[in-house]
């Protein structure tokens, strides 16, 4: 018999009890701490305050996870069209040169890359219209703190957004884009729309 394998096992055993111990110990002092509370009558109650400050960094959080996210698929689109643009001997200097690039549609793509960019744009991809709006409108919900009363704000920024999307585009956006841009606004208004029907 192996003597490391008894070891082992006596090792585990020891500290299972130990953790064992140490738990029903921690326990007993939450017991008394929750009795000396009960018996002298206090009770927590969350403040509107704490409410709002755990809000926001909840919002900020899902802020910071949706530019990221965002970021990476941005990043990975570009590498794609970077690829695409090099093989065909075409260098860019910034992301507005690739914008313009892609549309003059003057370039060939290989079948993985179209295979890639057709999944991607579908109904149900990543930049389709669905999951695209539907990024939009979470992301100005949490920079509105999901407060309905700046949705017009929101929806003016995305505006501006979409206007500086074509400018860099060189003119007006592919239908995909011009389709989420009106998914966008039934989507903020049935925002608005809820928001209204709850106050009734």
């Amino acid at each position: 018999m192996d003597m490391n394998a008894i070891s082992n096992v006596t090792s585990t055993a020891s500290t299972a009890a130990t953790s064992a111990a140490v738990k029903k110990e921690q326990e007993a002092k939450a017991d008394k701490t929750t009795s000396k509370a009960e018996d002298l009558g206090v009770v927590y109650e969350k403040s509107k305050e704490s409410e709002s400050v755990a809000s926001a960094k909840d919002n900020k959080a899902i802020i910071a996870k949706l530019k990221a996210d965002a970021e990476a698929r941005t990043a990975q689109l570009r590498s794609l069209v970077e690829q695409m643009m090099t093989k065909q001997g075409v260098t860019i200097a910034n992301a507005n040169d690739m914008w313009k690039f892609l549309a003059k549609g003057d370039f060939t793509v290989s079948a993985d890359v179209k295979a890639q960019a057709q999944a991607d744009i579908a109904e149900d991809g990543y930049w389709g219209v669905e999951q695209t709006s539907d990024r939009i409108l979470d992301f100005a919900k949490a920079l509105a703190s999901y407060d309905p009363d700046k949705a017009d704000e929101m929806l003016e920024a995305f505006k501006k957004g979409y206007k500086q999307a074509e400018e860099a585009w060189g003119g007006e956006l592919p239908e995909i884009s011009q389709k989420t841009y009106d998914a966008v606004l039934d989507k903020f208004d049935a925002w608005k729309k809820e928001a209204a029907d709850a106050e009734s």
